[in-house]
């Protein structure tokens, strides 16, 4: 069974899917909107053979595609095989809603052409063998953006996920900017630097050589020692809060080899607390 986790959005036009994949961003899915079916299966062999960061992905599909109908059923079929599991969120809403949707919004319905609930019926239709299939279906008549939001991060956060603050690590270099949705920023350029060590300079900071030097520092130690202090007392508080999300930013110069260490200490400091966490080492491969 292949690692990456693939969510699917899909359902009908009107019911929210982008608000579910913004939901699905902001703990930590690498999101993508109306992807052709047809390109799914090299996108996911292109994720999982490139990039070690992206653990999980979510798609909207939907009948924006012309041959979306004919064909998800023997693309899913394919990447199934393939061992991928695939996880199919499908949003619904009541025909009054969609269509008060629509007249607030103006927007012209993807299969309309009489009218809007013409289309919407049609659509109903169509999708009737997918609604099925999912694993998960939210009806969103009743659903402000927030509800809507905050039902489908429940269920995609884990169940045994005691917490609900998601945290997102960020590792980066000065050289390149300062991450602009941080909410927390690191400086660890104070730590030795492996990039002088000839023998270091080549690796990043996944490497164990890399990782073992940065950490053998008694700065290291001691910085490492305050800093888990420090996130202690201060998750409490923002779950108080209600805070959702927090981006903790880690930088060095070249965003290589210290904050990739260190992103990846506080990493696993927060998987043992049982937060939901991701990390992304945004500058690793261009220094």
């Amino acid at each position: 069974m292949k690692s990456l986790r693939v969510v699917i959005v899909t359902g009908l036009s009107g019911s929210g899917k982008t608000t579910a994949l913004r939901a699905l961003e902001d703990i930590g899915f690498y999101c993508v909107d109306n992807m052709p079916v047809v390109l799914l299966p090299q996108f996911l062999e292109i994720q999982s053979a490139q990039s070690k960061n992206i653990t999980q992905v979510a798609m909207v599909m939907d009948l924006r595609e012309n041959t979306f109908i004919e064909t998800y059923q023997s693309i899913f079929e394919q990447i199934r095989l393939q061992g991928y599991k695939i996880e199919i969120l499908f949003l619904d809403a009541r025909d009054d809603a969609l269509l008060h949707r629509f007249s607030e919004t103006r927007r012209v319905h993807p299969l309309s052409q009489a009218s809007v609930m013409e289309g919407i019926h049609r659509e109903r239709m169509l999708l009737h063998g997918l609604k099925e299939m999912a694993d998960r279906v939210i009806d969103t008549t009743s659903c402000n953006v927030h509800q809507l939001k905050d039902a489908v991060q429940r269920h995609f956060l884990s169940s045994s996920t005691a917490k609900r603050l998601f945290i997102l690590m960020i590792s980066f270099g000065y050289r390149y900017g300062i991450p602009v949705d941080a909410d927390l920023v690191l400086d660890v350029r104070f730590l030795p630097n492996p990039y002088y060590v000839e023998t270091l300079k080549n690796y990043n900071g996944h490497h164990e050589d890399v990782r073992e030097y940065v950490l053998s520092a008694e700065a290291s130690v001691v910085f490492l020692q305050k800093l888990f202090d420090m996130m202690e007392f201060l998750m409490p508080l923002y779950e108080k809060e209600g805070k959702p999300r927090l981006t903790i930013a880690v930088g060095c110069t070249g965003g290589k080899h210290r904050s990739v260490v260190m992103a990846n200490e506080l990493l696993s400091y927060f998987s043992k607390q049982d937060y939901p966490v991701n990390a992304i080492h945004r500058d690793i491969n261009k220094s």
